[in-house]
């Protein structure tokens, strides 16, 4: 086993394509296969499947890029003391749901960063997506929410994949809305007052079970639903056709504006939002400053910690 072999292994996983990685580590793609065959023929497993769309890490896959994270890390360190090296290029990975909170954390994890390199990744993405961006080590921590309805279904998928879920806050739903709506100056929304306006959710792609979706109340009926993929036409559509979606409330007027507005929903259901991370893995710095950032922010918004 060679070091060089470890980094191969962890570029494949990042890009999900042996082609893709041998680009970025500026070798040859029969290199590479090679290199991957010679360490699985070494420990005797099979580190990736391969298929039509790339290559995705089994689970004798996962825990050995646990374990070369852990080697790498462990080198770069005993690099950096006896050869009084500045630190190396700072790697930073994030997969989370639709929320402005977690991407202000993430803008003052950069303004924060004081090394002259870095590589950090936001990735607002699906629910399932998440889940297999943290298992598959793509991302170090993940951010989503669990209620009554969705908790043993996500928890289960959770354990299935050796990831722990550690819970920052809980918020009552509020339902966000233009502030020039006709129910905008309204304290507290029911669905029965919203029902003439369309319903806007993330898709979920093939994994759209009621269980993934990040909204609430996922199985009542809406007689006009509109499903999108990014947070910026989802805003837009609150404007554009009045409608409206469910969330934790939180809203940033620094990156929102202040042309949106949160409205309490009526019901007694909550949400939990926390953050999962790989129980193989130790989180880097960068990733812990960002977790210390997102419960920063928290507490300035007005809610405590769990």
């Amino acid at each position: 086993m060679k070091l060089n072999q470890l980094r191969y292994i962890i570029e494949v996983a990042r890009s999900g394509s042996i082609n893709e990685a041998a680009k970025k580590l500026y070798i040859t793609q029969p290199s590479l296969s090679t290199a991957i065959k010679e360490l699985e023929d070494e420990f005797d497993i099979q580190i990736f499947t391969r298929t039509s769309k790339g290559v995705s890490l089994t689970t004798e896959g996962i825990e050995f890029l646990g374990y070369a994270k852990q080697i790498l890390d462990q080198t770069e360190l005993l690099v950096q003391h006896y050869n009084k090296k500045m630190p190396t290029k700072q790697l930073c990975s994030i997969s989370t749901q639709h929320y402005a909170f977690a991407v202000n954390a993430f803008v003052n994890l950069i303004k924060k960063n004081h090394t002259d390199e870095y590589e950090f990744t936001l990735r607002e993405t699906r629910t399932h997506d998440i889940i297999t961006d943290v298992a598959t080590l793509r991302s170090e921590v993940g951010i989503l929410y669990l209620n009554d309805f969705n908790k043993k279904v996500i928890l289960r998928l959770l354990k299935e994949h050796n990831l722990t879920f550690f819970p920052l806050f809980e918020a009552d739903p509020h339902v966000f809305i233009s502030a020039k709506h006709p129910l905008a100056k309204y304290k507290i929304i029911s669905l029965e007052d919203l029902e003439d306006f369309p319903y806007l959710s993330f898709e979920q792609g093939e994994y759209n079970s009621f269980y993934f979706s990040e909204e609430i109340l996922s199985t009542v009926y809406h007689k006009k639903s509109i499903h999108v993929s990014d947070r910026a036409t989802l805003f837009n559509l609150l404007h554009g056709l009045n409608g409206y979606t469910i969330s934790t409330g939180v809203l940033s007027v620094d990156l929102n504006g202040s042309d949106i507005t949160s409205i309490r929903l009526n019901t007694d259901e909550k949400i939990l939002v926390g953050w999962i991370t790989s129980q193989k893995v130790q989180l880097s710095q960068s990733a812990q400053r960002y977790i210390d950032e997102l419960k920063i922010l928290i507490q300035q918004y007005g809610f405590k910690l769990k």
